[in-house]
């Protein structure tokens, strides 16, 4: 269907900086062939992009009136086979990462967390952080949209006193996981805390404890942290689970944050979703959320 055309009424998404700096930058990471519950995450990067111009870049807040059109945005593509070469999807998404003050990766099941983590940290993984908005521990052993916590860990180095998990749900996990990152020194903080406490707090608890030495932070937003009500594309999405407006808030609490250089937006099958494209709709607004977040820094 043909969107109409306002002068006064500029569309999202379309963004093009043909070379140097950009403020903001989108890359599409469409892993898939290693995923627990086999599907076509590798179809929702397309599928995001053709959604966007359904809104636009303007929002209020503490209010006053903003556009997030005066940044610089870029949108570089997808990396090609990111699954059969993990090397050169960090190399990619590297390049990506040295243009941008923030990189958004739209996946893409979650293995794409490690290309994207690992070139956002670069050499500075030392001092870096990993931020988790996901119902499952993803620490499974073995390579799949599973592992990426313990890979990154394990294999990596991330320190896990600087890992937070944000949304763990209840009846999502084995005892043995849970009892792995306990082990490690992760921070895990439950769906029902984030009903608890709140996005704020929790934001402000995450960035403290990924950013305590002071280096990079990679944030991994995992769209079925969500109700399944409103991300049915998710497989893995549950009943009781975030509800759309809280994972908003996350995508722009984060951006907001000088020390977040890459988001990545996990787990969608956009050949799944539902007929009105519910969950593909969600991501994109996670985009433009966190476009929102970068341009309050």
């Amino acid at each position: 269907m043909a969107l109409s055309h306002d002068p006064l009424w500029p569309r999202a998404g379309g963004w093009h900086v043909p070379e140097g700096q950009v403020d903001f930058g989108i890359i599409g990471v469409p892993t898939f062939s290693t995923s627990l519950t086999p599907g076509s995450t590798n179809l929702t990067p397309a599928a995001v992009r053709e959604v966007l111009p359904r809104y636009s870049e303007a929002f209020i807040a503490d209010g006053e009136i903003h556009t997030a059109a005066r940044l610089l945005r870029h949108d570089f593509g997808d990396v090609k086979d990111p699954d059969g070469d993990e090397a050169g999807a960090v190399g990619a998404i590297g390049e990506a990462v040295s243009r941008s003050r923030l990189l958004v990766a739209i996946g893409g099941d979650n293995a794409l967390t490690v290309p994207v983590a690992v070139a956002g940290w670069g050499d500075r993984i030392a001092t870096a952080g990993l931020i988790t908005v996901d119902a499952h521990l993803d620490v499974r052993d073995g390579v799949s949209n599973g592992s990426p916590v313990r890979r990154l860990i394990e294999n990596f180095g991330i320190d896990p006193a600087r890992v937070m998990q944000i949304a763990i749900a209840d009846f999502a996990n084995s005892t043995d996981y849970l009892q792995r990152v306990r082990d490690w020194g992760v921070t895990v903080i439950t769906r029902d805390d984030v009903a608890r406490r709140g996005v704020a707090a929790v934001v402000k608890e995450a960035l403290a404890i990924a950013g305590a030495a002071g280096g990079p932070i990679h944030v991994d937003l995992d769209i079925d942290a969500c109700d399944r009500s409103v991300a049915p594309a998710c497989p893995a999405s549950i009943p009781g689970g975030l509800s759309a407006y809280e994972m908003r808030q996350f995508a722009r609490g984060f951006a907001r944050d000088d020390r977040v250089v890459t988001i990545d937006l996990a787990e969608v099958d956009a050949a799944a979703d539902s007929a009105d494209g519910r969950t593909v709709r969600l991501t994109a607004l996670c985009v433009l959320e966190a476009l929102a977040g970068l341009s309050e820094r």
